[in-house]
């Protein structure tokens, strides 16, 4: 077993964030998205759609998708359990895994992929798109702020995958200027419990 992945990369960082609260251990093969190393013949056998992480299971199958992978693993492992607890807490977990992938992780992603020199002449790029994502990314972290007035953690109470994929968006945000307001005390608080988390340096 093996996960291919790239370090500076969001959504691998959401895996080994995933993985260190589990206490799972997973050998890491780097494939360089910097030099489209992900794009190569060799690695789109793995993975057609060329993105990462990939998890390589001991029989050869490979799992993409980096939300799949965590899935993967909270089956293996329950505990501590990272999508919920019953019906009901795991709905909810969803909902809001959901929301910060749509409203946080791709706003955020998309500002990156739209307005970076890193994607010139790699990617199509829509430089206005990219300005669109990143108000849409600063009005949601305005929203999420108020959510979290009343509760600790994304979802509610426990740290739930939820967490990881917005402390991975908001971070990542950083890149282009995406960042919480000195006046988001609520969403300020809870950045700093979570960063705090030994997983968070994963």
């Amino acid at each position: 077993m093996k996960i291919y992945e790239f370090t500076q990369a969001p959504n691998p960082r959401r895996v080994r964030i995933f993985l260190a609260e589990k206490g799972i251990t997973v050998p890491l093969e780097q494939v360089n998205l910097a030099t489209a190393d992900n794009r190569k013949p060799e690695f789109l056998k793995i993975n057609p759609m060329g993105g990462l992480p990939v998890l390589e299971l001991d029989d050869g199958t490979h799992i993409a998708e980096s939300v799949a992978v965590c899935r993967y693993f909270e089956e293996t492992k329950p505990e501590p359990p990272l999508f919920g607890v019953g019906a009901k807490d795991k709905a909810i977990v969803e909902m809001w895994q959901r929301r910060m992938e749509l409203e946080i992780l791709s706003m955020t992603a998309g500002s990156f992929r739209n307005t970076s020199d890193f994607f010139k002449g790699r990617i199509p790029q829509v430089k206005e798109y990219g300005e669109v994502c990143k108000n849409a990314a600063l009005k949601r972290l305005e929203w999420l702020d108020t959510e979290l007035a009343n509760r600790q953690f994304i979802a509610g109470d426990r740290y739930t995958i939820a967490d990881i994929t917005a402390l991975v968006g908001i971070d990542f945000g950083r890149t282009t200027g995406i960042k919480i307001g000195e006046n988001q005390k609520n969403l300020g608080r809870w950045h700093q419990a979570v960063s705090s988390r030994p997983s968070a340096k994963a």
